[in-house]
């Protein structure tokens, strides 16, 4: 089955978002401390949690994009007999990285208002019952959580789980609004 235009399209636009998180993900970890591409690679996999499982091919076009904007400094470095290029953040890089957190984070907060607005004005629903999803770069802010746990994982996925249901309610108000104007356009014809 072919994907239509609408589906390419928003296809198209996550990977550019994705593409533009990932850049802040790569400053966030680096400011953490030094790495080189396949630990970043692997971090934001893990940060994730698979979510976004970046590539060589999304990776390093990005890490050649940041040194070349000064924003990270790459030297190599040889670890276990294998030559690694190594980044860290530059001051330049640190200073659009607060900023661009700051304005990524203004976007989301409105992003966020606007689909509330739509879920009240078009659908019919309260803010209050709509969960809202993170920031996409909270992930990247969070101290890394190697040792998830059986608690902490059936307490996210109780969550996940009211999630689900609210978004499942907002589902059948959304399908039944939609029955009652085919209702009343076959009315009014």
């Amino acid at each position: 089955m072919k994907p239509d235009k609408e589906d390419q399209t928003t296809q198209n636009w996550t990977k550019e978002a994705q593409k533009g998180y990932i850049r802040l993900g790569v400053l966030i970890l680096l400011n953490k401390k030094p790495a080189h591409g396949y630990e970043i690679m692997k971090e934001i996999n893990q940060r994730t949690r698979g979510f976004w499982r970046p590539t060589a091919g999304g990776v390093y076009p990005i890490l050649n994009n940041l040194e070349k904007s000064g924003y990270i400094k790459g030297h190599w470095e040889t670890l276990k007999n294998r030559r690694l290029k190594v980044y860290t953040i530059t001051k330049s890089g640190d200073t659009i990285l607060k900023r661009a957190i700051v304005k990524q984070s203004e976007i989301f907060k409105n992003l966020s208002n606007l689909f509330n607005e739509f879920s009240r004005d078009v659908l019919n629903v309260e803010a209050p019952n709509i969960p809202m999803p993170p920031s996409p770069f909270t992930a990247f802010l969070e101290e890394k959580k190697c040792d998830l746990t059986l608690l902490s994982l059936e307490e996210k996925r109780k969550q996940l789980i009211e999630c689900i249901k609210e978004v499942r309610k907002l589902l059948n108000d959304v399908n039944d609004k939609i029955n009652q104007l085919k209702n009343e356009n076959q009315a009014i014809t």
